[in-house]
């Protein structure tokens, strides 16, 4: 369990230093429970957060809520050197977890106008970026076995409604290190492809 803004630090320092040569990394955590506002995020879309800690990120998108049993994947990643452009690497994000969701048995889809994975209408996954220096920061957030309660509080993603899901309510009992081994597969071989 990691703390968000030690994480979002962590993060910057590391694109900071990064050169041409520094390898690119994942890093994967689930965190305390914390509510982030992206760099366009609007306080309105926070409805009643409670004692949950709003953070005002640097990443791309609206509100969206982390917490324990929520796989987070961090990519670091020198896009200019896989000459991939912010687009190209939300639909390799996209379709990575929604390829893993098939290997469950979920049918999973994106949505140009609403980046993310969803189930039946529901999000079961969020993407937020950062793109400095050519390189992107933050990442990916799947929700696998937590309490979806949090998002009752917020207009997630800035979409007042919108429903959110996760693996084990459609039957799937798996680690986070599990599934995360598997999205960055899918990923890896998306990105090499």
């Amino acid at each position: 369990m990691q703390n968000y803004e030690v994480t979002w630090q962590a993060m910057q320092l590391f694109n900071l230093q990064r050169d041409a040569e520094t390898p690119d990394e994942f890093w994967i955590v689930e965190h305390f429970p914390v509510y982030t506002l992206g760099l366009n995020g609007k306080r309105e879309h926070l409805l009643n957060t409670g004692t949950i800690p709003v953070i005002n990120s640097d990443r791309g998108g609206q509100v969206t809520y982390h917490g324990p049993g929520q796989l987070v994947i961090y990519t670091l990643l020198d896009i200019k050197r896989l000459n991939l452009n912010v687009r190209q690497l939300v639909t390799a994000l996209e379709h990575s977890v929604i390829s893993v969701l098939i290997d469950y048995g979920i049918i999973a889809k994106s949505k140009v106008e609403a980046p993310g994975v969803y189930v039946n209408d529901a999000k079961i996954a969020s993407i937020g970026l950062r793109i400095k220096k050519n390189c992107s920061y933050h990442g990916l957030s799947i929700n696998n076995d937590m309490d979806l309660k949090p998002f009752d509080n917020i207009n997630t993603c800035g979409y007042s409604g919108l429903k959110v899901t996760q693996l084990s309510d459609l039957g799937v009992r798996v680690s986070s290190a599990q599934l995360a081994d598997s999205v960055i597969q899918a990923l890896t071989s998306t990105l090499s492809a």
